[in-house]
């Protein structure tokens, strides 16, 4: 039996683990240092920062760069410059990131405004989502007028002059656009979207197919325009979470007197005031107040979590009934929820292996149709006879629908969608990696003292075995362990009623427990070894003990200078919800081991709770890592952790997940995904959503496929036309988009 009570800093029983204390930090081991998509660079200028080579990295908006067509004419135009050392693009941020040297930055500027893009040096590191520039509708809405028109007078006979004057009316007004970009790829000699419309639309005009021509050029860019908006979508839903945080709060000046203020201008130290029903506009701690906060978008809390004097607040959440005072603890850019968006932000620019995939597929893809479609116009015509007009009408059709578009938009978009989707329910994913590898855990280990239990001891079981009644002896224990300051003294005192009785001549008998004077009688509170110098133990109190001993628990005894009192026990207890999460867990085919510091004997009896399928106690950090590779032989692992010993084990995982990393700056910036309270529930929802997300990525996949596939064979059988390329192409982009965006609602 540990000692307890007396020397406050002998063991109480708990094992290794609460030595560490809570969670402060997980270091990933120096042998590991990539594993992490998301990475924190120290930045030298708001604009630009070093890289470790010497060379810098900036952040460049360029409002026009909107889907894969135009990274692909960037990224064709920069990679051959020299001094541009890599290249990472946000498409639903619309940031292009460039690593490079020094003297490279004003070239590869110049480069992009060659390509009629406009790019702006990004101020801040966390920028809100680029808005959309705005389309004007009353071109779109007289092209479309004059290509119906062109139809009608089609067939109606007219002269063809007729036809040709309103189809090319239609295509001045809303096509001229599409051909300068398609001139900016051809000159570039890239084969995009753009360029492909351009020809498509050209040689229809060649072959007298004028209604045809101008109906195309009016469908695509309405289609173009509602692709627009249903991306504006996904970049809103980080837009939503930015806006959570109010602009302006109310700060305590110099004289005494309170005013308004933007958060951005409001330092760390400054005295804040939140009335009811407003949200909180900075992390801080209160001063003065009680209320209950609801932190549902920081942590996805479904109840108000009750807040008083010395509690922590987060920036974003809602205030309740009551005003509250409190003392900033970190600016508005440092906040929780500005590091939130951050890590989202950048997780979007860590692909899944899908992404990677459709990736390279597309680039293999596009050149094929295309050379496709130039053995359509000739070979038929030069082998077989074949007519020059009608194959070349096909070639036109296939060059259409020859863009990736669709395919390649639809992974960003599902990934995107995804993680904010996590990160509104408090679970911060830092990759789409992650998100991806979630759906194949197989093996999940968990740490015991703060993430399976509450990591502090409580009282939970009173046995009174001599001539005082439970009541009486637990106010003279409470009145002993007042004094004392050790874990298990204060898990009984906190199980009493606040009544104290006048203690006199207290001692601490280290190793062994305290003594004291209480009303003129003598009291010990302490270990088995003290109770038996005091008084004798029969066996029934023995046996009693040694049962609850083999529970897990940690037992102190109260007697007289005459008499055994009462026992005492004391536990770490275990969270209901991890209860739930393991079952949930078992649920879905992920099983679970336990690693622990603690005593076989307390590890069987929390590892009984919980019902994890296997457990291993007496655990040191290098035999919580060797567990841990010893389970990655058997399929994806995840590891779940709260303490410094932790971090080998963490790091070695498939994926390392943190235990309330709410503002813990290290925990949301080095972990793999950081549950943002306490609740092990989120990583099953975590498994759930990942498997979601798998499926919708396949989905869409197949979809855009499937409709190209459908498509080609129709073009090559005759009853494929222009109008028809551009709803396949086009059509099938707001399909996996509108798909995509499905998992916002999870």
């Amino acid at each position: 039996m540990s000692d307890c009570c007396g020397n406050r800093h002998c063991s109480s029983g708990q094992g290794k683990e609460e030595a560490a204390g809570r969670f402060t930090a997980f270091t990933p081991l120096p042998a590991e240092p990539a594993r992490h998509d998301a990475e924190d660079n120290a930045t030298s200028s708001p604009k630009i920062s070093a890289a470790s080579d010497g060379a810098k990295q900036t952040r460049i908006l360029i409002k026009q760069m909107d889907c894969p067509v135009e990274e692909r004419l960037i990224r064709k135009k920069l990679e051959a410059m020299p001094g541009v050392n890599a290249l990472e693009f946000n498409l639903i941020q619309r940031v292009l990131t460039v690593t490079h040297a020094p003297q490279a930055l004003e070239p590869l500027l110049a480069a992009i405004r060659s390509l009629d893009f406009a790019p702006e040096l990004v101020a801040d590191e966390n920028p809100p989502p680029a808005p959309a520039e705005k389309m004007r509708i009353w071109p779109l809405a007289l092209a479309g007028i004059a290509a119906a028109a062109a139809e009608i007078a089609h067939w109606s006979g007219l002269a063809a002059w007729v036809q040709a004057a309103l189809a090319l009316l239609a295509i001045a007004v809303c096509g001229l656009d599409t051909y300068k970009k398609g001139w900016t790829a051809l000159r570039n000699a890239d084969l995009n979207i753009n360029a492909l419309m351009s020809i498509a639309v050209t040689g229809a005009l060649a072959l007298g197919q004028w209604p045809e021509a101008a109906m195309v050029m009016v469908l695509f860019t309405l289609a173009e325009m509602l692709e627009a908006k249903s991306l504006d979508r996904a970049r809103n839903a980080i837009g939503s979470l930015m806006k959570l945080a109010p602009e302006t709060v109310n700060v305590q000046q110099p004289d005494g007197s309170w005013q308004e203020r933007e958060v951005g201008r409001v330092a760390p130290g400054s005295l804040v005031r939140v009335k009811p029903g407003e949200r909180i506009g900075l992390d801080g701690t209160i001063v003065r107040g009680q209320s209950a906060i609801n932190q549902a978008p920081v942590t996805g809390e479904s109840l108000p979590v009750e807040k008083q004097q010395g509690d922590t607040l987060f920036a974003g959440t809602l205030n309740g009934a009551g005003v509250l005072e409190y003392r900033v603890t970190s600016a508005a850019a440092d906040s929780t929820l500005a590091r939130i968006i951050r890590v989202v932000e950048q997780a979007q620019g860590a692909k899944a292996p899908v992404q990677r995939f459709v990736d390279r597929f597309s680039r293999v893809y596009t050149p094929l149709v295309c050379a496709l479609a130039v053995a359509v116009a000739l070979l038929p015509p030069l082998l077989a006879g074949g007519d020059w007009r009608e194959w070349i009408y096909k070639a036109l059709v296939m060059l259409v629908i020859a863009c990736p578009c669709a395919l390649v938009i639809s992974t960003p978009v599902t990934i995107v969608s995804g993680l904010t989707a996590a990160a509104r329910r408090g679970i911060l994913i830092k990759g789409g990696v992650y998100l991806e590898q979630g759906r194949r855990l197989k093996w999940l280990a968990l740490d015991k003292t703060g993430t399976l239990t509450y990591g502090r001891p409580v009282q939970t079981d009173i046995t009174a075995v001599g001539s005082l009644d439970a009541a009486r002896c637990q106010t003279l224990a409470a009145s002993l362990a007042d004094y004392s300051d050790h874990p298990v003294s204060q898990a009984v005192l906190a199980a009493a009623p606040p009544e104290r009785l006048a203690v006199t001549q207290f001692s601490a008998l280290p190793g062994r427990g305290v003594r004291g004077v209480i009303q003129g009688v003598s009291y010990s509170l302490g270990n088995l070894r003290l109770m038996e110098e005091q008084v004798s133990c029969s066996e029934a109190v023995k046996a009693a003990l040694a049962e609850l001993e083999n529970q897990g628990k940690t037992v102190v005894l109260l007697c007289s200078d005459s008499e055994l009192l009462s026992l005492f026990a004391v536990a770490d207890t275990v969270k209901e919800s991890s209860r739930e999460a393991v079952a949930q867990l078992h649920q879905l085919g992920v099983r679970t081991l336990m690693l622990t510091g603690d005593n076989r004997g307390a590890a069987q009896a929390i590892a009984a709770q919980v019902a994890v399928d296997e457990v291993r106690s007496n655990q040191l950090p290098e035999d919580k890592l060797a567990a841990v590779e010893s389970l990655a032989r058997r399929g994806a692992v995840g590891m779940v952790g709260d303490g410094i010993n932790d971090a080998p084990a963490l790091a070695r995982a498939d994926i390392g997940f943190a235990m309330g990393a709410m503002g813990t700056d290290t925990a949301i910036e080095t972990a793999d995904i950081a549950l943002m309270d306490d609740d092990l529930r989120k990583i099953p929802a975590f498994v759930r959503l990942s498997r979601r997300t798998s499926s919708v990525l396949w989905q869409n996949i197949a979809l855009a496929m499937g409709i190209k596939v459908v498509f080609l064979a129709l073009t090559l059988a005759g009853m494929g036309s222009l109008w028809m390329a551009v709803f396949a192409d086009v059509g099938a982009s707001l399909l996996v988009v509108a798909n995509g965006l499905r998992l916002l609602r999870q």
